[in-house]
């Protein structure tokens, strides 16, 4: 029986049995897996379920699985965005901040809609920042256009 390194998940330790297709192409082998959406969402399930601390790359698998951004992330643990990187890369997660992605994941896995309802908040809050309301005057008085801010917006100061 041979076992198939799923490593396109982002994980190092994830093998299948079963579920996947082996096809030769013209640049060498390919696979393909079954119902991939489905296998995502129960490897994560096995990740937040695991004895033992998790890893950088498994925390970083279940930040990204609940759709919520370094810097959300950070907010929702109450530690710099820095801080989540860090984990990230080096695995070195404090056990506090393991229980609490594990426990949020598994809410929000669950369909705890107060959790998911909190993240999609902190989401667009993410999104709010980097954007920028311009006003234009008119005849018919203001309209307003909120628009995605970039870094090297000249901004006008207004002369008293």
């Amino acid at each position: 029986m041979t076992l198939y390194h799923f490593t396109e998940c982002g994980l190092d330790n994830v093998w299948l049995v079963n579920g996947y297709n082996e096809i030769d192409t013209a640049y060498g082998k390919a696979y393909s897996v079954t119902a991939a959406d489905e296998l995502l969402r129960e490897i994560a399930i096995q990740v937040a379920r695991k004895p033992g601390r998790l890893t950088g790359k498994e925390f970083r698998y279940l930040r990204v699985h609940m759709r919520l951004s370094q810097a959300a992330m950070a907010k929702v643990q109450g530690v710099s965005e820095q801080n989540v990187s860090l984990w990230e890369r080096h695995g070195k997660i404090p056990k506090a901040n393991d229980t609490l992605l594990r426990l949020y994941f598994l809410a929000h896995a669950s369909g705890d809609e107060s959790v998911r309802s909190a993240f999609d908040r902190i989401m667009t809050v993410e999104r709010l920042v980097n954007q920028k309301i311009v006003a234009t005057s008119g005849r018919k008085g203001w309209r307003f256009k909120v628009e995605e801010a970039k870094k090297d917006d000249d901004v006008a100061k207004a002369s008293a």
